[in-house]
């Protein structure tokens, strides 16, 4: 008999409720929260990464926050890694983990697992960019299709961040991304509910526009000076949406007004890119933002099953 693991995913676009509706889920069913956010586990990055305040944390137990500073990068491996043991550690518990956040690429990783590879070559990555911003993202892509054929096929000739992971790990290992991929380790026997919250872009926008206001009014400018002038701006979570505005306005290159409306366009197009991320995931129930009620149902229904049906 193999013992399947109890596992229920979150997800859903920037500003689309997912704290809220987590913690009430949480409570309700005595679950523990694994934040599923690449930019949380930064200590640093609080109020611009829209991370659960103390009063909302001390409501339900929340694992995978503020694990690390900004002076280090956490990879999605490493999420997989620390995600896989806790799952494990819940479980012992007779508890049930809650994923909720927006990094598509975490999910995915501790659904499906991820290549175990080694650090990357920061010099190359940046030797990469240089030329790509020098020569044209289609050139660079055009590389990138000599040695990894496979993940040209599905990247946009434009698509600079990924094209210039693709090249940084062939030059870096000697392999190809989609070898890596290959040789990735395989998941845990989940039994897994997936959920997503859908509103009308009119609304999600709307919303967006209005948590970055709030945001701003928080301290969200205050938090960005600081980490600016603490951390390198080649990291990782420096290039987040909101954050890498304001920089842009601290460094003088925008006014305060474009940099705040700037931010909000920006987080509209994430929004947009999550979205088209979550369109993809296979088996997952939308939950509509006006219809939060049938989460909770479809969460007491998953966990009555596991109940009579514990093993496979």
């Amino acid at each position: 008999m193999i013992q399947k693991k109890p596992l229920l995913f979150l997800m859903g676009p920037t500003a689309s409720g997912k704290t809220g509706l987590s913690l009430d889920i949480a409570q309700r069913f005595n679950l523990e929260i694994i934040n599923t956010d690449s930019v949380q586990v930064y200590k640093e990055f609080t109020i611009g990464a829209a991370k659960p305040s103390p009063a909302e944390q001390a409501r339900v137990v929340h694992h995978l926050l503020d694990l690390v500073s900004a002076k280090e990068v956490f990879s999605a491996d490493r999420f997989r890694q620390m995600a896989w043991d806790l799952v494990e550690r819940l479980n012992d518990r007779q508890v049930v983990p809650l994923l909720v956040g927006g990094s598509g690429l975490y999910f995915r990783a501790v659904e499906k697992g991820l290549a175990c590879m080694p650090p990357l070559d920061g010099e190359i990555r940046e030797q990469i960019r240089l030329e790509g911003e020098r020569l044209g993202w289609p050139i660079i892509h055009e590389r990138l299709k000599q040695v990894d054929p496979t993940l040209a096929a599905r990247l946009p000739p434009k698509d600079s961040q990924r094209i210039c992971h693709g090249l940084t790990v062939f030059l870096t290992t000697g392999k190809t991304l989609s070898q890596w991929h290959q040789e990735q380790p395989p998941p845990p026997p989940f039994t897994l509910l997936k959920m997503a919250l859908d509103w009308p872009r009119d609304l999600l926008n709307e919303r967006i526009n209005a948590r970055f206001d709030q945001m701003i009014d928080e301290g969200f400018l205050e938090e960005a000076e600081t980490i600016l002038q603490q951390f390198d701006r080649d990291h990782p979570a420096m290039k987040a949406v909101g954050y890498r505005q304001l920089f842009a306005y601290l460094d003088g290159t925008v006014s305060r007004e474009e940099a705040i409306e700037w931010g909000k366009r920006e987080s509209r197009r994430y929004a947009k890119r999550q979205m088209t991320w979550l369109r993809r995931e296979e088996n997952l129930n939308w939950i509509p933002w006006d219809q939060t009620a049938h989460a909770h149902m479809l969460v007491e229904q998953f966990l009555a099953q596991q109940s009579q049906n514990p093993t496979l």
